[in-house]
């Protein structure tokens, strides 16, 4: 046995520890009444000024008090530098690359990555008699309902590039858009997990409507025109239901939220929210009175002030109803900021968006996945407090069911951990080890402080690393920057992390229970360097 997975072992007995310390952590805690998961879009560790007070110059006052109510952890992280994978794992407790989704996202029009009998968040929700909504942004697939014939009519448009460059729709393609869009959307949130949903599915990405349950919110029957495809506004061209705005989205979500909390204000059951905010991801459709109030002349920033406004109306609607006080309330984004939206201009500007660490969005660096993570749970949480512990977006699941005071199964959460005792005030680990990616689908591999990276660079969008050295080795303890590739000098940690990943590969879990099967083969192990490719 190496010297690598003897450690690992020993950190696998720590995890056992801190698991049979959980129920002494929660045995006198009353469970929270509500849960409200509300989840950001390509918000920056740095974005928040309470994660970034001398680098941030973007006002967030509404989290800003969040922060100054709950707990901030520092040292958090998605599964992903993108999007759908992140969703996936928070959703899931289980690591995204345990499925089909080894690198990327979702496709347009692509079928559900959370298959049906996945324990989720929700789920977990509704099994403890919680009433459960999922209201925003999806980007985990559907069954959606067309043949092959009519998918040639909903899909393959061209992006228009300037105003006289449209793509031209004829009757033949409305009839098929009449036919499919009155159709019911399976394989969506409402199957998994969750009582109620609204949203937009992908707000950047057709179709460009509202979906409500399972069915859209009026036909679409036009394209997108041209000018909403300039400025980082939509992506993907395809059907619009007429007068689509794209400013109209996040004021939506925020009215549907808040109508759903009022709702179950005369309820006897508790309630799940789930809220998975468009913003400030593409499309950067800022509202009056936002437009130039971040003094940054950057959409995003400005977004960034509307994306905390409207936070701070749903913690109001909280309080209005008398429901602040029995929720448990937990604040995340699913990866670092996006660099394509003016980051070079906004650094020159002095709001640095990853704060002090290195990379962005996509990356494995730092800055792709360490992300805000804030808790408020009064009563249980100290107001105001800090945690400096590893902790991973897989960890709501097994800290939700802790919470609720029930257990996982053992086919469910294979990689979540219950962040009760850090809740509680604790500042022992519960967990040592903890893998994110990037956009390719190159791990980052933390054990404890240690970082291990299969790549010479970011694997993802960012520019810069060393080719003559394909591994990356980093003391975060020390160097939360990532300046120094230790690689070379400490070649027993650089073993300790493939073994470790080795490991979590193999079991189907990174926590204890019995092992379980991945869904695909892992292609993790492919990044690494030299002989351990072909072990």
């Amino acid at each position: 046995m190496t010297r690598g997975i003897v450690w690992f072992c020993f950190a696998v007995i720590g995890g056992l520890f801190a698991a049979s310390s959980v129920s002494a952590a929660t045995r006198d805690v009353v469970p929270p009444r509500n849960i409200v998961v509300i989840y950001a879009d390509d918000l920056g560790y740095g974005d928040l000024h309470c994660y970034n007070p001398e680098r941030g110059l973007i006002p967030t006052p509404h989290l800003d008090r969040l922060a100054s109510e709950g707990m901030r952890f520092t040292d958090a992280h998605s599964s992903s530098g993108v999007c759908s994978p992140s969703r996936y794992t928070l959703l899931t407790g289980r690591y995204h690359w345990r499925t089909r989704l080894q690198s990327g996202i979702v496709n347009t029009w692509e079928g559900p990555l959370i298959t049906a009998d996945r324990l989720t968040i929700g789920s977990l929700a509704q099994q403890q008699g919680l009433r459960t909504a999922c209201i925003g942004k999806w980007h985990l697939g559907w069954e959606w309902p067309m043949s092959a014939d009519e998918r040639k009519l909903v899909a393959g448009f061209k992006r228009p590039g300037s105003d006289d460059e449209t793509e031209v729709i004829g009757d033949t393609h409305r009839a098929a858009w009449r036919e499919v869009f009155a159709r019911p959307i399976t394989g969506g949130p409402s199957t998994r997990g969750f009582d109620t949903y609204f949203g937009t599915d992908v707000p950047n990405w057709p179709p460009y409507c509202f979906i409500d349950q399972d069915q859209t919110v009026g036909i679409p029957s036009q394209l997108l025109p041209a000018a909403d495809f300039r400025d980082n506004r939509a992506s993907v061209q395809g059907p619009a239901v007429e007068g689509w705005q794209l400013e109209g989205v996040l004021p939506a979500l925020r009215d549907r939220a808040i109508t759903f909390l009022e709702a179950c204000r005369r309820d006897e059951a508790g309630f799940l929210l789930y809220l998975p905010l468009t913003s400030p991801h593409t499309p950067l459709a800022v509202n009056e009175p936002w437009k130039g109030a971040s003094g940054l002349e950057n959409a995003c920033a400005d977004l960034i002030m509307e994306t905390d406004a409207v936070v701070g109306d749903v913690l109001a609607a909280l309080q209005r109803n008398g429901q602040a006080d029995d929720t448990l309330v937990v604040f995340t984004s699913d990866n670092g900021f996006a660099p394509y939206v003016g980051v070079a201009d906004l650094e020159a500007r002095g709001h640095f968006p990853s704060g002090p660490l290195r990379g962005y969005k996509a990356d494995a660096w730092e800055g792709g996945h360490r992300v805000p993570f804030i808790v408020r749970w009064p009563g249980v949480v100290e107001a105001g407090s800090r945690c400096d512990q590893l902790v991973h977006q897989a960890d709501l699941l097994a800290t939700f069911a802790d919470a609720l005071g029930t257990t996982l199964p053992d086919t469910a959460g294979e990689d979540s951990v219950s962040l009760m005792p850090l809740l509680r005030g604790s500042r022992e680990p519960v967990r040592e080890v903890a893998v994110s990616c990037s956009i390719k689908g190159v791990p980052a591999v933390r054990v404890g402080p240690w970082k291990y990276i299969p790549a010479a660079g970011s694997g993802g969008w960012a520019k810069g690393g060393d080719p003559t050295q394909p591994e990356q080795l980093y003391d975060l303890s020390a160097d939360l920057g990532e300046t120094t590739n230790l690689a070379i000098s400490h070649p027993e940690r650089v073993a300790e992390a493939k073994a470790a990943l080795a490991s979590v590969i193999e079991d189907g879990r990174s926590t204890p229970g019995a092992a379980q099967a991945n869904d695909v083969t892992v292609k993790l192990l492919t990044h690494l360097p030299g002989p351990s490719s072909a072990e």
